[in-house]
């Protein structure tokens, strides 16, 4: 499954690059999420750190929806869709696969939106550099987790007769919450005593999205035929 899932992983990354549109749609959206919200800020007014993280993961949430859509959607264009499922490999690993890529795509995003944070929103990061890596890899994971499966969800036949797509967005309302919590400590470098709490319940909703993913995702992507 693990050698399945990075062979998809990397056939996904290369067809996406190729075409550029998916992914560039993803970085200018999050870039005028940020740009926006820098304008509704008055004169001489500062965003505070909070603020400024909530905006960088809401363009962070923005960028996943586009970049898992043109994902699962490199397959429906093409007709391509039978012919995964025949693959002699665990289902599983097709969304393994679509959310390695889609996390690397994710992370080169953010790589993007943090100075755009910094410039746009005028902030100055002050936290550790590790402390701020750990909880992009961590929050980011559980994002292409449940990206994954929404990318599913938002293809075929079942996604015009479901609203489970819509539903899965409260469902991230905890983890988007830890993440802005624990961004505006990386961004003002002042500790919050309850920080690990917060880094906890990343960890706790990372699993709980792994685990929904390698039970669901077989019913839901044979759904969509």
């Amino acid at each position: 499954m693990i050698r399945a899932a990075l062979l998809m992983a990397r056939k996904d990354l290369l067809l996406l690059c190729a075409r550029g549109a998916g992914l560039a749609q993803a970085l200018l959206l999050g870039l005028l999420l940020l740009f926006i919200f820098s304008l509704a800020r008055g004169i001489a007014e500062e965003f505070s750190a909070q603020a400024a993280s909530a905006v960088f993961w809401m363009a962070t949430l923005f960028c996943q929806v586009l970049i898992f859509n043109a994902l699962y959607a490199l397959e429906e264009d093409n007709g391509q869709r039978q012919a995964l499922l025949m693959l002699p490999v665990p289902e599983q690993s097709i969304w393994a696969g679509k959310g390695l890529a889609g996390m690397v795509i994710l992370l080169a995003a953010q790589g993007v939106f943090i100075p755009a944070t910094v410039v746009f929103l005028d902030q100055d990061i002050q936290g550790g550099l590790l402390g701020g890596l750990r909880l992009i890899l961590t929050a980011d994971l559980g994002l292409a987790a449940a990206g994954s499966l929404l990318g599913a969800l938002a293809q075929g036949r079942a996604a015009r007769e479901s609203l489970l797509s819509v539903i899965i967005f409260p469902l991230l309302l905890p983890l988007l919450l830890a993440a802005i919590r624990l961004g505006a400590e990386a961004i003002s470098g002042a500790g919050l005593e309850e920080a690990e709490n917060w880094f906890r319940l990343l960890l706790v909703f990372d699993g709980l999205f792994l685990a929904a993913g390698l039970a669901l995702f077989g019913f839901i992507y044979n759904a969509q035929e």
